[in-house]
């Protein structure tokens, strides 16, 4: 029960106090200070040497997107009907943009597979433009082709010579700048481009050409600057602005020049096809204009009659007919077998005029696969899941082309019949005029149907060649690649902000870690809050190595401590003790040892006897006396010998010192076997009957309570018991100890005392000791080094 008291006690007493928390911190504001100074270091040497980085960014409209529609370049040709589909997928165009074959032309063209970079003593930077050498290699392609990166370095001896150094760091020799060095990745040369040795020592490094796409195709971000735009903004981050502007601006370029060649390739494939057919119809229809120049030399044929004519323009409007639907059936039958003969490769001629839409469609939607399964092959292997999917799909387009061919083939022939009915009824007309007549208007219908076919092609000839000339770029550039000069990394306001931050939640965190985890007591405050004992006073850390602190004229801290603790105790005895009888006794004990019972004890008896009083002081810790030992004298007969030997009286074992004017000592004696058996004894009463009549104060020193029943023994020989707790040494559970016997009234008239406590902290209350005497604590301030007055 009493237990559970205790315990419900230490939890009501387990508060928050908001000023003693802030009082916490402040008390270490100098480590705080340090930490600070120390982190915003850290964080400029780290911004020092800190790769700068830089952003640049452009913008450029994609033209002919489905958003957009047809771009004004091409509207004027609109209804010549050779542009084909002009939409574009915005999506689809930042895939293409970010290709690793675009990339890879970029790459190809500024040289980015090759880095200079400066070593200095705090950071390397990255030189581009203005780096003062330059690698060549005697065949271009042979690092892009590399397997694997490597570096060298190049210290510059002079302006004809320098030194090369391998990854390891070995020297390769030294060497005149444009002279061929043979090696592994192949023969190059180092060529000197200018006279700028700010940078004598520089570190080549190359990297293979897939290396270096996959290094820019992370920097290289591609966004719409709306949800609905066409409009893209291009951004990069590099070590260089100069060379991120450089990468923006031939991006666009490449992509362009990309774009410009995919719309090329199908015209140029169409072109050619109706090159080829021109040449045939050529051949066909010179033949059919010598027959008619024949037939009018050898019949002397000079005309048609009027009659004759007249037949003669309806046939021909028929037979323009029949030679249209002839020449889409011909067209018709040439593109099947080209597509029949096609491998996955091959693009197909578009825009020949085929009068079927879907089947228009289907040979557009057919070589844009065959483009994009390309462009793919050039950065993946024919094994990549994308390839093979698009090698299925164009599979299935060109069977459905065939199958809609061949729908056309029928339809077109069954119009070729219906008009060979309409050329029927004419001819039978015709079957009734002269011979002669007859002839030249079979002649002169084949060549009119040769000569329509002939023109149709020549006019097909013209559009595909407008077409290629006025072949626009997909992108137009909006806003040429800007760099701000500012670099975008490392941010200098975050890192020091984040600096400061670091350099005050470091102490914080540690002082809460550490008072989260220690459970010692330092202070008055913690004494009262967690027990109900009297308070009798705190004696400060002492920095001498004095065993008597207190003398007439001593004035530190310590001494003016037992000063108090003397007032303190006067009123204690004074309220709580016949002021009429002689001798009073003081007892001093504590939970444990090395709480310093000793020195609380020698220090006491020598405060009292300064008074005027005759004390005497009483070592009866007899299982481990300190008296002596901390006095640093002999160890002598005492306690021990005066029970065990009868022929001893006081007298015999009394001694006292030259340091304390005044007092008389007990020493505790040998160490006996069993010291609670020796304190039960007789003698034990009559020693204390005898002293009290002899002294005014018998201060003494008693084993620790938590240890040993020694002191228990005789708590019924003290006036009233002085228990010391040491700060920062003792543990806050431990004061359960003294409170239970408080509370059980085992020790009369308990006072704690707390020793060692930390002057520079206060005690509990804000205030302490250190009155400006200019000495004592004060003084012995002065002595110490000043960093350790500092911390």
């Amino acid at each position: 029960m009493e237990k559970e008291n205790l315990n419900n006690q230490f939890k009501e007493n387990d508060s928050f106090n908001i000023k003693d928390e802030i009082l916490k911190y402040l008390r270490h504001w100098k480590w705080f200070v340090l930490s600070i100074v120390i982190a915003i270091i850290i964080g400029l040497f780290y911004i020092k040497q800190s790769n700068l980085l830089y952003s640049a960014s452009s913008t450029i409209m994609i033209k002919n997107d489905r958003r957009g529609g047809m771009s004004e370049e091409l509207a004027a040709f609109k209804e010549l009907s050779v542009l084909g589909s002009n939409n574009k997928n915005v999506d689809n165009e930042i895939e293409v943009l970010r290709s690793r074959r675009i990339i890879s032309e970029v790459i190809k063209k500024l040289n980015l597979n090759v880095f200079y970079i400066s070593i200095g003593r705090i950071r390397n930077n990255e030189l581009y433009k203005n780096t003062p050498i330059e690698l060549v290699f005697e065949e271009k392609d042979k690092l892009l082709n590399s397997v694997k990166d490597t570096s060298f370095q190049v210290n510059i001896l002079s302006e004809k010579k320098y030194e090369l150094f391998n990854e390891d760091n070995a020297s390769l020799g030294v060497h005149d700048f444009n002279s061929k060095i043979e090696s592994k990745i192949g023969d190059f040369k180092i060529i000197k481009k200018s006279n700028n040795f700010n940078y004598t020592r520089i570190n080549v490094v190359l990297k293979t050409l897939d290396n270096t796409v996959d290094i820019y195709r992370k920097r290289i971000t591609i966004a719409p600057i709306a949800k609905n735009a066409s409009v893209l903004n291009i951004n990069i981050i590099d070590r260089v602005k100069l060379k991120a502007e450089d990468v923006l601006n031939e991006l666009s370029i490449q992509y362009n020049k990309d774009a410009i060649e995919d719309k090329s390739q199908v015209s140029e494939k169409t072109l050619k096809f109706i090159n080829e057919r021109l040449v045939e119809i050529g051949k066909e229809l010179s033949n059919i204009q010598d027959e008619v120049k024949d037939f009018k030399v050898n019949k002397k044929f000079t005309g048609l009659s009027k009659e004759a004519e007249l037949v003669f323009e309806t046939l021909n409007k028929n037979n323009k007919q029949i030679i249209q639907a002839n020449t889409q059936l011909r067209i018709i039958k040439s593109v099947y077998n080209q597509v029949n003969n096609s491998e996955l490769k091959d693009i197909l001629p578009s825009n020949l005029g085929l009068e079927n839409q879907s089947v228009n469609q289907l040979i557009l939607t057919f070589n844009e696969s065959i483009l994009r399964r390309k462009k793919l092959l050039s950065s993946a292997g024919k094994s990549n899941p994308l390839v093979t999917e698009l090698s299925s799909n164009i599979l299935i387009l060109k069977s459905n082309l065939k199958t809609s061919l061949k729908n056309f083939e029928k339809s077109v022939k069954l119009q070729i019949e219906e008009l060979r009915k309409e050329e029927a009824k004419i001819n039978y007309k015709v079957s009734s005029f002269p011979v002669n007549e007859r002839g030249y208007i079979d002649i002169a219908r084949q060549q009119e149907i040769i000569e329509g076919l002939y023109t149709y092609l020549l006019k097909k000839k013209e559009e595909t060649a407008i077409s290629i000339a006025v072949t626009v770029p997909n992108a137009k550039i909006i806003d040429r690649a800007y760099g701000n000069s500012l670099p975008v990394s490392p941010k200098k306001k975050v890192i020091l902000l984040g600096a400061l931050l670091l350099g005050i939640l470091t102490p914080f965190v540690i002082i809460y870690i550490k008072s989260l985890l220690d459970t010692k007591i330092y202070s008055r405050k913690d004494i009262e809050d967690l027990t109900t004992l009297p308070f009798m006073g705190d004696v400060p850390h002492s920095e001498t190595n004095d065993k008597v602190i207190i003398g007439k004229d001593a004035r530190s801290s310590t001494a003016e401590a037992f000063r108090l603790i003397r007032t303190n105790l006067d009123f204690v005895l004074n309220n709580n003790v016949d002021s009429k009888s002689k001798g009073k006794t003081i007892f001093v004990t504590s939970t444990t040892s090395g709480e310093g019972k000793s020195f609380i004890s020698i220090n006491l008896s020598a405060a009292l006897s300064l008074s005027g009083k005759k004390v005497l002081l009483i070592g009866m810790d007899l299982r481990a006396p300190k008296v002596t030992e901390y006095l640093g004298i002999s160890e002598r007969k005492g306690i021990t010998n005066y029970i065990t030997d009868n022929k001893l009286t006081l007298e015999d074992i009394k001694f006292s010192i030259s340091e304390i004017k005044g007092l008389d000592i007990i020493a505790s004696g040998v160490i006996p076997p069993n010291p609670a058996e020796l304190l039960l004894t007789k003698k034990i009463e009559n020693l204390f009957e005898e002293v009290r009549g002899d002294y005014d104060y018998i201060v003494v020193d008693t084993a620790p309570v938590n240890l040993v029943t020694d002191t228990l023994l005789v708590a019924k020989y003290a006036d009233m018991f002085i228990y010391v707790a040491r700060a920062n040494y003792i543990d806050k559970r431990m004061l359960a100890v003294p409170q239970m016997l408080y509370n059980e009234k085992k020790l009369p008239n308990m006072a704690v005392v707390l020793n060692d406590t930390d002057i520079k902290k206060g005690y509990g209350y804000g205030y302490g000791y250190g009155y400006g005497y200019g000495y004592g604590y004060l003084s012995e301030e002065k002595k110490k080094p000043w960093y350790r007055r500092v911390f």
